[in-house]
Parts: C-alpha cells; sequence; structure tokens
C-alpha cells in the first residue's frame, strides 16, 4: 500500500460526511499501535508527528522515516502529516525533506500571533509547501487570542475564518469551538452550532484539535456539523501509560523493554481503535 495524502483521505471522508482520525505519536510503539488499530477496523487515518515531539526526538528524520515505513506497509491508506508548527525554518527544513520522509502534509500554528501576522506567516508557509506538493492546515482563533486558538474563551469568527483561508490559502483550517489541548477528562464542551456555521461559511475541511477532552457524542457531533479532521494526542498517552504502569507493578524485576512495552503498545491499539470508530 503505498502512502495515502491528507488532501485524498480528507476527501474519501467528506464523501461519507466523516472525519479523518488524526494521531499524535512520539515513538514507535505508539506509531505501530495507531497502524495495527487502522488495519484492524479498516478505517484509512493520519500519524501525525508535532513540534514538541520532534523536540524530545531532537530531530524529526528518524521517526518520521519509521512513520512512512509503517504507512507503506499497511493494509490500509495512511498518511504521515506535521502537527502544530510554529518554527518557520524547521517548517521549511521539513517542507524541503518532506518527499524523501514520506510527509505529505503540514499543520502550521501561528495562533498566538495577531492576525495579520498569523496570515502573513502562514501564507509564506502554505505556499511553500504547495510548491513541494503538500496539503497544508493553518490555524485560527480570536485576533489576538493568547495561549493560540484554544485558549479557554477563543472561538474562531466565520467572517474572520473567510478572510483568513482566502489570504493564506491553506487547504484546511483548525477552528476553536470549545476544545483544549492536553485535556485529561472528557468535558469540553463544544459549540456544534458554530462548527455547522463555519463549515457553512469556508470554502475548506475544518479541523478539530484537542480531541481527547471531548466526549465521543460531542465528537460525533461535531463531525455531524461538519468537522473533517479530529487530532488526538493525550488520548493515546492517558491509554498507553495506564497500561505501562499496571505492566510494571506486574512484573517488578523487569529489564527487557518488550516485558512492559507490549502492554502498552496494546492499550494505545485499543484506545485507536475506539476513537477511530467514533469519528471515521
Amino acid at each position: 500500500m503505498t502512502l495515502a495524502g491528507a488532501q485524498q483521505l480528507v476527501a474519501a471522508a467528506t464523501a461519507r460526511s466523516r472525519a479523518v482520525p488524526a494521531f499524535n505519536v512520539i515513538m514507535l510503539e505508539q506509531a505501530e499501535a495507531v497502524v495495527a488499530a487502522a488495519e484492524q477496523t479498516g478505517i484509512p487515518l493520519l500519524l501525525q508527528v508535532s513540534e514538541n515531539a520532534i523536540a524530545f526526538r531532537r530531530g524529526f528524520a528518524a521517526l518520521l522515516a519509521a512513520c512512512r515505513e509503517l504507512a507503506e506497509a499497511a493494509t490500509v491508506p495512511i498518511g504521515v502529516h506535521i502537527d502544530h508548527l510554529q518554527d518557520e525554518a524547521l517548517a521549511e527544513d521539513i517542507i524541503a525533506r518532506a518527499s524523501d520522509l514520506g510527509v505529505g502534509s503540514l499543520m502550521f500554528d501561528a495562533a498566538t500571533l495577531d492576525y495579520a501576522d498569523n496570515a502573513a506567516l502562514t501564507a509564506r508557509v502554505a505556499a511553500d509547501g504547495h510548491a513541494r506538493g503538500l496539503w497544508v492546515e493553518g490555524e485560527l482563533g480570536a485576533i489576538g487570542g493568547k495561549g493560540g486558538a484554544h485558549a479557554p474563551g477563543v472561538r474562531t469568527h466565520p467572517d474572520e475564518a473567510v478572510a483568513f483561508v482566502r489570504e493564506t490559502g491553506v487547504d484546511a483550517l483548525a477552528v476553536a469551538v470549545g476544545s483544549t489541548h492536553a485535556m485529561r477528562d472528557r468535558s469540553a464542551r463544544l459549540d456544534v452550532d458554530l462548527v455547522a456555521r463555519l463549515a457553512a461559511a469556508v470554502s475548506v475541511p475544518l479541523v478539530l484539535h484537542g480531541s481527547s477532552g471531548v466526549a465521543d457524542a460531542a465528537l460525533s457531533d461535531a463531525v455531524d456539523a461538519g468537522i473533517r479532521k479530529v487530532n488526538v494526542g493525550t488520548a493515546l498517552g492517558i491509554a498507553g501509560t495506564a497500561a505501562l504502569r499496571g505492566e510494571l507493578a506486574a512484573h517488578p524485576d523487569a529489564v527487557d523493554p518488550r516485558v512492559y512495552l507490549r502492554g502498552m503498545r496494546d492499550a494505545t491499539r485499543d484506545a485507536v481503535i475506539h476513537l477511530a470508530g467514533v469519528v471515521g
């Protein structure tokens, strides 16, 4: 199976009025779990690596190459996506090597800047990405919203969203509709009416970030209202870490990482199976 592009995956999901599940990974075992879940469910998805994960790994090439190999060997379409890039120089480096590393899309996040700077910077990155054949996602919250588009109380305005898409040329838009990054419970309250108004206003697919904090029913409602890509990261860490603690407690003398990482990988796979089924 060849690598799938985000544009292809989102178009296919849109035709079914569903969303592409997109899972952030930091380590090989998580990436393996995501691919195993995709194969078990038959649901195409995106493997995502964020700028924070790249910093932890001290570079992007090794993890992205592993994701590329896993995606190419998978029996279902899987794409490799870069999430929440904020460093323009890093974005340029990744764009230059995207083809070799199997990267088909990226998300550039300048939402902590004011509207004009966000639009100008995102437009530059989008133009560079498009020149290399990449699908580019941007992010927009309230003008001047501190802490990004997912800071408490920040919402994306439909009129601003229309202007932002026009000015930047992005292929997808991450919107602020009530979710928050890194939530450990699923109590976020989405403004589904706003999702519907944004979907009717803009010409590109909408993306929901911070989805780990959203309950299944609300995720499904958001997809019904027009969300076409759903990002999940923290939920994988919660499931995997809980399993890892259990494995270490059950095997206190273990020194071979395979003894305790297998359970973590399986639990991560099960979390992906569930969430992919909800949105995809």
